[in-house]
């Protein structure tokens, strides 16, 4: 069966729409992400795991399916969340950018509002981040990181669950075009 556009998996009522926000969300959402990135390990060790920024990047990235504007959400984050943390300058902004991008384009494909395929997404675009960031600081920073793939396979599972919970939240923010 041939989807028009190339798009499958789409049978949504909101089937291909573009997903819009107000101003407000598209500031305060990243900014509360990154605060809670920040500052809730500091309180609550366990949660330190939770990458909340590469949630918010995803899911926005996903609803607008528009690559420029995933790139410029991924950028603006992954910058602010270098600046605000230990990494050098650059790294989550390089890496962010890079997962807004792909996410916005498979936004474009896929129909992202069913929770199995935001489960999905979420997990592999976690892999995706951790194993780019790898990547870069063995090339850009001549760092010997270990590959933790095991770890990362958890991690992102766990990391998935809690977006599927954080987007079904965003979803009751967003006006559909």
């Amino acid at each position: 069966m041939s989807y028009p556009g190339g798009r499958i998996l789409l049978s949504s009522q909101r089937e291909g729409q573009v997903s819009r926000f107000r101003a407000w969300v598209l500031l305060v959402v990243p900014l509360a992400a990154i605060l809670f990135q920040i500052y809730v390990p500091l309180f609550f060790q366990f949660l330190g795991f939770v990458e909340m920024p590469l949630l918010v990047v995803v899911y926005f990235a996903l609803m607008r399916r528009n690559q420029v504007s995933g790139m410029l959400v991924g950028a603006l984050v992954g910058l602010l969340q270098d600046s605000l943390s230990k990494v050098p300058l650059g790294m989550y902004g390089i890496v962010k950018t890079l997962v807004g991008y792909f996410a916005a384009s498979v936004g474009m494909r896929l129909d992202v509002d069913h929770t199995f395929i935001r489960l999905l997404l979420s997990f592999v675009f976690f892999l995706f981040h951790q194993i780019l960031f790898w990547v870069m600081e063995r090339a850009l920073l001549s760092h010997q990181p270990a590959f933790e793939l095991q770890r990362w396979l958890v991690l992102g599972l766990l990391n998935a669950l809690i977006g599927v919970a954080l987007y079904h939240f965003l979803d009751k923010l967003r006006e559909t075009a």
